[in-house]
C-alpha cells in the first residue's frame, strides 16, 4: 500500500486575503513549508491563525492570493484525487454504507466494481472495520466514522493525506485510540500527513515536525524537530524528552494566543 517517493509538498510565500463587506482580512502572511515525502507535518497554533486556510490551499479548495502550493512538482490550482481529505465532521454519506462511502472515489474514477470492492476491503481492514461494511454512518461511533473517512481519503491512494483536526470532537480516551491507530496506518501507507490542530500533545504525539504558527496573519514561528523514537506508544507523553518538547511549544502557543487576544478587532 505504499506510495514510494511522492508526496513532497512545496508550499513559497503563501499568503491569503479574503474580503467581504467592504473589507478584508489578511489570513496568512509569507508561509513557507517544505515536506519530504511519506514525512508527518502539524500546523499548530492558537485560534484563527490560518492553519486550516493553509490546508485548504493545498487541497486547492481556495488559491493563494499569492505564493505558490506546489505538489510533486505540479502546481495546485483545483482539488484533486493525489490529495485526501479528512475533516473534523466525517462528511459520510448517511445513506451510504461504510462499504459504499469508501469505494464511492474508486467508482467516481471508474474503476471496475470488483476491484473497487477488494480496494475498499482492504482499507476497512487497515482501519480495523472488518465486519461493519453493511453498516450506516449513523449506526457507528464517532472514532469509527473517523475511521470510515480515512479509509475513504486512502482508497485512492494519496500522495498527500491532509487532515483538518480529525479527532477534535472525539472523548480523549476515544482520541488517544485514534491517535494510535492513524500512526499505525500511516506506517503502512507511508503517505505525507499535513495535520492541523490545537492540540500541543497531539501535534508532538503524532508528528515529524510541528510548524508552530504566529496568530493571524499565520506564519510559523518555529519548525519543531520531534526526535522522539518511533514506533510510538502512549506511554510516550510522559517522558521528559516529550515534556521538554511541549514546554517549549506551549510557551510559544501561550504567547501567541496572548498576543492574539491583545489586538483589536479589525
Amino acid at each position: 500500500m505504499t506510495n514510494g517517493a511522492a508526496g513532497r509538498i512545496e508550499i513559497t510565500d503563501l499568503g491569503m486575503v479574503f474580503g467581504r463587506d467592504g473589507r478584508t482580512v489578511e489570513a496568512v502572511r509569507r508561509f513557507t513549508l517544505m515536506t519530504t515525502p511519506g514525512e508527518f507535518v502539524a500546523l499548530l497554533g492558537p485560534s484563527g491563525c490560518g492553519k486550516t486556510t493553509v490546508l485548504n490551499a493545498v487541497a486547492g479548495f481556495v488559491p493563494p492570493t499569492v505564493g505558490r502550493v506546489v505538489v510533486d512538482g505540479e502546481s495546485v490550482a483545483q482539488p484533486g484525487a493525489d490529495r485526501g481529505m479528512v475533516f473534523q465532521q466525517h462528511s459520510l454519506f448517511p445513506w451510504k454504507t461504510v462499504l459504499g462511502n469508501v469505494e464511492f472515489g474508486l467508482k467516481m474514477r471508474g474503476v471496475g466494481k470488483k476491484e473497487r470492492k477488494s480496494q475498499a476491503h482492504a482499507y476497512l481492514n487497515l482501519v480495523g472495520l472488518t465486519g461493519f461494511e453493511h453498516a450506516y454512518p449513523g449506526e457507528l461511533s464517532g472514532g469509527m466514522q473517523q475511521r470510515v473517512g480515512i479509509a475513504r481519503a486512502l482508497v485512492n491512494r494519496p500522495r498527500v493525506l491532509l487532515m483538518d483536526e480529525p479527532f477534535g470532537a472525539l472523548d480523549a480516551q476515544t482520541r488517544l485510540t485514534m491517535q494510535e491507530l492513524l500512526l499505525g496506518v500511516w506506517r503502512e501507507v507511508r503517505t505525507t500527513v499535513l495535520f492541523v490542530t490545537h492540540d500541543i500533545d497531539e501535534a508532538l504525539f503524532l508528528a515529524d515536525r510541528v510548524a508552530v504558527m504566529t496568530g493571524r496573519p499565520g506564519q510559523i514561528r518555529d519548525l519543531v524537530e520531534v526526535k522522539l523514537a518511533r514506533p510510538r506508544a502512549a506511554e510516550i507523553i510522559t517522558s521528559p524528552a516529550f515534556m521538554a518538547l511541549k514546554a517549549r511549544v506551549l510557551a510559544q502557543v501561550r504567547e501567541e494566543s496572548a498576543r492574539t487576544l491583545s489586538r483589536p478587532r479589525p
